[in-house]
């Protein structure tokens, strides 16, 4: 077994550095709520009681642990012997991974006596299960959204409504999830005592990059343990969709000082130009955006540049502090996969697995295949981060059922 505990007790630092970023860069006004939401977290963290609960609801609400599946008719199709296997996340509770930490956020606030659970949503993901997690624990919800989002994601609004969430849509800029995040924030702003604002990534001013790193934990630990008992063995390479990176640093934590490769796949998008594509690592510059520092795709003047993704989920200009350290230091390989490659993983889990991907996940199977039709063994294990319901509009409307983006799998198309 690796020494990941050990790295995790090492990053982030007090001030809640990787290296040289990450950090808390905000107004003075949130200086004293932040601090009070640290100093709970790092006391419950390490309280049974707390431990216990969430355990609790993790394996009698969620259904936890997920499993880790062998994509055995991928895999025979790639045809090359390396083997793909799935971590999913999309059969979690709400359809993705976000009620890992959703749910652990809304206990810290039950526990810290707030009334109300304010936060962002680019894909509805996250807003679904920070609304779940308000009505498990009778809190209030409000949940800030893109007006692009909220009409490209349909099903998860009306799930946030259901589950009696106020939905604020934002109409400035972009309508996507950048501006999410700053309406979110200035909600926030309005009442830091009475409510806490639940960051839906590995983003934000500290302690939230390591506290949600913290809650999906849980998905690589599962998947690790799982892995060795199907294979024998580690995987080679462990894959995930990185937009603000929950997903893969609770992925790859677990793995970070065992002899795996591991791979974020970011969008591609359209192409290589600002506003075609959503891809910080392989564009972006070290900036700070929303309280923290982070690799940051930014224009001429030094502000977040406008982005793109097919997936509402990855379209976010910055990405976690932790990745940005985990790139600089070479531990990370950071790639992409475009709109094109999203869409025929999309089509291609469904025809050959019965399993219909959230598009971000679908940038994770891309890049798992690409990788597999270049090696002639061993084992790739991708973070299946979500399901597709709330796609399926969307991509059937603009992309049809297909047949189009299948046509290098004959055995497919019947």
């Amino acid at each position: 077994m690796g020494n990941y505990a050990t790295y995790m007790k090492q990053f982030p630092n007090d001030e809640g550095f990787f290296g040289a970023y990450g950090g808390s860069f905000i107004p003075p006004q949130l200086e004293e709520p932040f601090k009070e939401i640290t100093e709970a977290y790092l006391r419950i963290s390490r309280s049974h009681d707390f431990i216990s609960e969430l355990r609790r609801i993790r394996k009698h609400y969620q259904g936890r642990p997920t499993p880790t599946y062998h994509a055995k008719r991928i895999s025979d199709l790639v045809g090359t012997g390396c083997q793909i296997y799935l971590k999913r996340e999309d059969l979690n509770h709400t359809g993705a991974h976000k009620l890992n930490h959703c749910m652990g956020e809304a206990l810290l606030a039950k526990f810290m006596g707030k009334k109300k659970l304010i936060a962002e949503t680019g894909a509805g993901q996250h807003g679904v299960a920070l609304a779940t997690a308000a009505a498990y624990f009778g809190l209030e919800c409000e949940i800030h959204m893109g007006e692009v989002d909220i009409a490209k994601e349909a099903p998860n609004v009306t799930r946030m409504k259901l589950l009696g969430c106020k939905v604020v849509p934002v109409t400035h800029g972009l309508k996507t999830l950048k501006e999410a995040v700053d309406s979110a924030f200035e909600a926030y702003l309005e009442d830091p005592v009475n409510s806490i604002y639940c960051i839906g990534s590995v983003v934000g001013p500290h302690p939230f990059p390591v506290m949600v790193r913290d809650f999906q934990f849980a998905v690589g630990a599962e998947a690790r343990d799982q892995i060795v008992e199907m294979t024998g063995d580690l995987p080679d390479t462990v894959m995930a969709c990185v937009g603000g990176g929950s997903n893969a640093m609770g992925m790859f934590a677990p793995f970070i000082d065992d002899p795996v490769e591991l791979i974020g796949v970011e969008p591609g998008g359209r192409s290589g130009e600002i506003g075609d594509h959503a891809a910080t690592m392989s564009y972006g510059s070290e900036g700070i955006i929303h309280g923290f520092k982070c690799y940051l795709l930014q224009n001429q003047a030094g502000e977040p540049a406008p982005v793109y993704s097919i997936a509402s989920g990855l379209d976010y200009p910055g990405v976690g502090p932790e990745h940005s350290y985990l790139h600089d230091i070479e531990r990370v390989k950071y790639t992409t996969a475009d709109d094109a490659a999203c869409l025929e993983s999309f089509y291609l889990l469904c025809r050959a697995e019965g399993i219909i991907p959230a598009l971000e996940s679908a940038h994770a199977v891309a890049g798992a295949i690409r990788e597999a039709k270049e090696r002639d063994r061993g084992t790739i294990l991708v973070n299946l981060s979500g399901r597709g319901d709330k796609d399926l509009d969307f991509v059937t409307e603009n992309y049809g059922f297909g047949d189009e983006y299948l046509q290098d799998w004959p055995s497919l198309l019947g």
